[in-house]
């Protein structure tokens, strides 16, 4: 019974809020996803302060369900981020999913939630980022990573276009 119970916890930590496998740093294929800097608003404070507080947990270890600097879950980062700022946010991915306003992956600014599907032949939402830099058509997110912890990578990495699934607004 033990065992069972142990397993079970390992598979729930291991298919949660992202994948344990590692993006690439590089890939053979760049994928580049471009968006219209001419038409791109500055960023708003409130948006420059809540990646600046998400960028305070970077190196934060992994942890279903964590919302503190000694562990910490996708949906935690971003429950803290935006709650330090006094806006309230649903707990899980699933429900930030599908609230907020959609948004076109070209006219993504900072601040913007972007949603993966990291299961193998899934494409349901499991994984999410707060956009941290759109430059030149490269988009950064900042997340926590089931194998990595808070970090910070790019859309146009393999591992992350092909997850993508889609970007919403709550600012």
């Amino acid at each position: 019974m033990r065992k069972t119970y142990l397993l079970f916890i390992l598979l729930t930590l291991l298919s949660s809020c992202g994948s344990s496998r590692k993006a690439s740093k590089s890939s053979k294929r760049k994928t580049v996803i471009t968006t219209k800097t001419e038409t791109k608003k500055p960023i708003s404070k409130t948006a420059e302060s809540i990646i600046a507080y998400a960028k305070r947990f970077k190196g934060t270890k992994y942890k279903y369900g964590g919302t503190t600097k000694k562990g910490m879950d996708c949906s935690g980062l971003i429950y803290t981020s935006f709650g330090a700022h006094d806006i309230v946010m649903p707990r899980t991915t699933k429900e930030l999913s599908s609230t907020g306003d959609w948004v076109d992956i070209k006219k993504i600014q900072e601040g913007d939630l972007v949603f993966f599907a990291t299961r193998k032949n899934s494409r349901k939402v499991n994984h999410v980022g707060i956009v941290t830099n759109v430059r030149n058509g490269e988009v950064s997110f900042i997340h926590s990573s089931t194998s990595r912890g808070v970090i910070i990578s790019k859309i146009s990495e393999r591992y992350w276009y092909l997850a993508y699934v889609q970007a919403r607004r709550y600012l």
